[in-house]
């Protein structure tokens, strides 16, 4: 790991009200200096600061750069830092089995989980969470009296046929996975957090909080590693500098209300 003093200057472009809450944890748990640069998003659309395109042409968050260097999309930011920052930390677990290093199979269970959970957050779990979003939204769209019906209709199919039996079987999923981790959990992949842990935690807060959506009742007596899950399990660690840890603060604020209006915010919103 490179010293302070000759390490390119790492900054986080951090939007309110989104994904890039996850990145801004990642680096106070690693203890890594960073600066961080925030953005507003429009208060009558709900979409990013146009600013962000200047630093990304997709316009999203959250994007780090480091130096000359610019990385977007959560998971890639997560890999990077782990690979680079670690230290002692097992943000990234250990790979391989001992003398079976290289070979297939090799990996330890903590290892392969880290790396499934890595893409299911964004890759299969976030999606399936957007669709059933965006249709609670078009179920309340404002719309004339005569349009209600047809848009209430949609909404309903979409959630029966498509929403509610997938939502069953993801929070099961979701529930086993935590209830069998390795050395007896909490965490996804076993008794230490890892970058796994850190980007699930969006899209399980969603899941177990937009519940009502559904009429699914998940509860501590039916759901209890998922709901224990959706708390911030360990708190991340305080910056040396009393503005960061304000910020820090506010930040994580703005990270738990803004679940709380979640289903009323356009796709935008959920932009990372």
């Amino acid at each position: 790991m490179s010293s302070e003093t000759d390490a390119p200057q790492i900054t986080l472009h951090w939007l309110e009200k989104s994904r890039a809450q996850r990145i801004l944890w990642l680096l106070e748990e690693l203890n890594v200096p960073y600066d961080i640069k925030t953005y507003k998003r429009d208060p009558k659309t709900m979409f990013a600061d146009p600013a962000l395109q200047a630093i990304h042409p997709l316009g999203k968050a959250p994007v780090l750069t480091i130096g000359d260097y610019t990385i977007a999309e959560s998971a890639v930011i997560v890999e990077y830092l782990g690979e680079h920052f670690q230290s002692s930390s097992t943000i990234i677990p250990p790979k391989w089995k001992p003398g079976l290093e290289g070979k297939l199979n090799g990996e330890t269970e903590e290892y392969k989980r880290y790396r499934y959970f890595m893409h299911y957050a964004e890759g299969s779990l976030m999606p399936f969470i957007l669709v059933s979003l965006v249709s609670n939204d078009i179920k309340k769209a404002p719309v004339p009296f005569f349009i209600k019906p047809i848009t209430s209709q949609i909404s309903a199919k979409i959630m029966k046929g498509y929403v509610s039996p997938n939502y069953d079987m993801i929070v099961a999923f979701l529930e086993e996975q935590l209830a069998t981790a390795p050395n007896g959990g909490p965490f996804l992949c076993g008794d230490k957090l890892t970058g796994a842990d850190i980007m699930m935690s969006f899209p399980i807060l969603v899941a177990t909080r937009a519940t009502e959506l559904i009429g699914m009742d998940i509860t501590r007596a039916t759901h209890p590693n998922c709901l224990r899950m959706r708390m911030p399990s360990r708190r991340a660690r305080a910056t040396r500098k009393q503005w960061k840890r304000s910020l820090l603060s506010r930040a994580n604020t703005v990270w738990y209300n803004s679940i709380t209006c979640a289903v009323q915010a356009p796709a935008d919103y959920y932009q990372f």
